[in-house]
């Protein structure tokens, strides 16, 4: 987590106003507006701590703040025009002045974000049939909202937005496998901005309730350090091991990930570190990018917070926070598991050892330093599944505990150093500050992307949910296999141009309620939760996904590599990662649906991580040594009889569908004594 990206799923550029105070002297017009924006995000981030503690607002009232301050600052943050240009480009594009008319946009989009709270009651006694004036506000709000999403994660998000809009208004007019009965504009302003279902719907409360927390607390963890301390645990864990460094990074993307959940957050964090290390014992640049790559994008899928999307999910299936930990974390565990063996399958391709035993920090000197890092996420653990208080309240005692460390920390550390306590306690200040800061601006592409694809949600429960899904029933001819795949595509596609959170919030508004649908059409439960995580799963794919990876060009820049061939390496190590989905729709317990003692849990994590393994080396090509052609049906058989134990059930009848587990372990050590004395053979030669 860093304040240079964002730290839910939503990854966008730094502002060009995201400088220092240092970097703004000389420059009275950056300096100038370094300041307004800091001031909005300090003021934002307050904001939200006081809803966390004594501030009582109407759902509605925080909601549209919320969406305020975020316009706000996206307008004097981000340029109307990335590229330089001569002219009036080159004041619509400059990051070194204060452009008047994206402050005068900036107050109109404030305005326009509040006006529900201004005339509430008005709105309230004129539902159904508006004023020209909230006619107007409405479509003054639906432009700047998609030209703040235009600029804060790009054309994609504000063009299928856009195309639904229309879609909406005009859809009778289209042929009659596509038509829709279209609605009136007084109509669909009003669903969009004068009601909570759209631009104000669930996402956008989400993002406003709980998500600002989170992101908040992993912005102030970083400040505090606790990302380096994540990586030096690691490599003083993993770094004797062969490929140490990559096994590490794998490790400090998973700590970091637990309260980050942005895949560029991670590589920028962890990456720094563990890309020039996995460098200095031997990855070529593209696979040490691609390592990290991997890691940090699995980082969405790491309970507790997964990006927003955890929180998203749970108001979406209308079921409790720790039901989606629940069903989230095989998944999560299983894929991290794999990424380790293949970590460990290309460091013996390439030959490469640990590393030295001079540059390993040692676990007793290292865990020390940062234990007080571990409090807060303590804390945050056990009152989400211990004490099982809501989200908000959980994460605002963590950073509550994170604020009384760094009391205590600074203070000390000062003293130590030569200084005083007083200048320890500024320290603490300072990191406060800087953190609220960096919360605010980290938060923008998250709550304008959910905001803009609140509209998606708006015009779908007007009526398009339905043809939708007669849509897609027609284009897979009612297979859910055929549905799956398209759903899996359409993720990855949208999802090239769209942050994680939006890309889940579309396609699952879309497709989540077919699968279901098309599910029981072919005689097979699929339990709501598990269509929405398949839809979540593909999303985060996306972000490594060529030609727009942009999780892949971060981890290219700081590996000195090519990003297209960096997201291709990173994609064929996410392969891993992609099969899960499309196992847990059939296996259910994967999801720990249906699951109930601990030992059963236990045993079918350990069953999905050998299966994974299986998977990894098939597509991999090493298990203890190269395999030969034939065994890769082999491994893949393991594969399906580890992830689903039905299908041996199913082939052969088998009264008990846990027989499919002995089968493969059986096969999987068969296939180990092979190659085992293969590779002793070779040696011998």
């Amino acid at each position: 987590m860093t304040d240079r990206t964002n730290v839910s799923t939503e990854e966008a550029p730094r502002p060009p106003h995201a400088v220092t105070a240092a970097e703004g002297r000389g420059v009275p017009g950056r300096l100038w507006s370094h300041r307004i924006v800091g001031l909005t995000a300090l003021i934002w981030s307050a904001f939200h701590l006081s809803l966390a503690s004594f501030l009582i607002l109407d759902s509605v009232a925080v909601r549209a703040l919320h969406l305020g301050f975020a316009l706000v600052i996206t307008f004097l943050a981000y340029p109307m025009v990335k590229r330089p240009g001569r002219g009036i480009l080159s004041k619509l594009s400059s990051p070194d002045r204060m452009r008047p008319f994206d402050l005068f946009v900036a107050v109109i989009a404030f305005v326009s974000a509040i006006y529900i709270v201004l005339d509430y009651e008005g709105l309230s006694v004129r539902q159904g049939d508006p004023a020209a004036r909230d006619i107007l506000v409405g479509i003054l709000l639906l432009a700047v909202l998609l030209e703040a999403a235009r600029r804060v994660v790009g054309p994609a998000l504000p063009v299928i937005s856009i195309v639904f809009l229309l879609y909406a208004l005009y859809g009778n007019h289209l042929p009659d496998f596509l038509a829709f009965r279209g609605v009136s504009l007084d109509r669909l302003i009003g669903q969009m901005t004068m009601s909570t279902e759209g631009v104000y719907g669930i996402p956008l409360d989400v993002s406003a309730n709980v998500v600002f927390l989170f992101v908040l607390f992993g912005a102030m963890l970083e400040k505090a350090g606790a990302g380096r301390y994540f990586i030096r645990l690691a490599l003083s864990l993993l770094g004797r091991f062969r490929g140490g460094p990559a096994k590490a990074a794998v490790l400090g993307s998973g700590l970091t990930g637990m309260v980050s959940g942005s895949s560029i957050a991670n590589v920028v964090t962890t990456g720094t570190f563990t890309i020039p290390l996995m460098k200095k014992v031997g990855y070529p640049p593209k696979k040490a990018a691609a390592v990290e790559v991997a890691a940090s994008t699995d980082g969405q899928l790491m309970p507790p917070v997964m990006g927003a999307a955890a929180f998203i999910i749970a108001e979406y299936v209308n079921v409790s926070y720790l039901a989606v930990i629940k069903a989230a974390f095989i998944p999560a565990v299983v894929s991290y598991m794999a990424l380790l063996y293949i970590t460990h399958v290309e460091a013996c391709k390439l030959g490469i050892e640990g590393m030295a035993r001079e540059d390993v920090p040692r676990f007793r000197e290292v865990f020390p330093t940062g234990v007080q890092f571990l409090i807060p996420i303590a804390v945050l653990l056990v009152e989400l599944i211990y004490f099982r208080h809501s989200p908000q309240m959980s994460v605002f005692r963590a950073i509550v505990a994170l604020v009384l460390v760094m009391l205590i920390q600074c203070p000390l550390e000062s003293v130590r150093s030569g200084g005083s306590v007083i200048s320890g306690i500024k320290r603490v200040m300072e990191v406060l500050v800087e953190s609220m800061i960096a919360g605010g601006r980290n938060m923008v592409a998250v709550a304008v992307a959910t905001a803009c694809a609140g509209i998606i949600v708006g015009t779908v429960t007007l009526g398009l949910g339905g043809l939708v899904t007669e849509i897609i029933d027609q284009l897979s001819f009612g297979n859910l296999y055929a549905m799956l795949l398209i759903t899996a595509l359409a993720c990855l596609v949208i999802g090239m141009g769209l942050p994680t959170t939006a890309t889940y919030i579309v396609m699952a508004s879309l497709t989540a309620p077919a699968l279901v649908s098309l599910g029981e059409a072919s005689g097979l439960v699929v339990p709501l939760i598990a269509a929405h995580l398949f839809c979540f799963y593909f999303g985060i794919l996306a972000d490594d996904t060529p030609p727009v990876g942009l999780a892949a060009y971060a981890a290219a820049a700081i590996a000195q590599s090519d990003p297209i061939p960096t997201g291709i390496q990173s994609f064929l190590y996410d392969l891993r990662t992609a099969i899960l989905p499309f196992m847990f729709i059939f296996n259910h317990e994967l999801l720990l649906i249906g699951v109930t003692g601990v030992f059963q849990g236990a045993l079918i994590l350990a069953a999905s991580i050998i299966g994974a393994w299986a998977f990894v080396s098939a597509t991999q090509g090493w298990f203890v040594t190269a395999n030969r052609w034939y065994e890769i049906p082999f491994f893949l058989a393991v594969t399906l009889l580890m992830l689903r134990p039905d299908s041996l059930e199913w082939w052969l009848g088998l009264p008990h569908r846990y027989y499919s587990y002995v089968f493969g372990a059986a096969l999987y050590g068969v296939l180990y004594w092979r190659q085992r004395s293969r590779s002793g053979q070779a040696r011998h030669a």
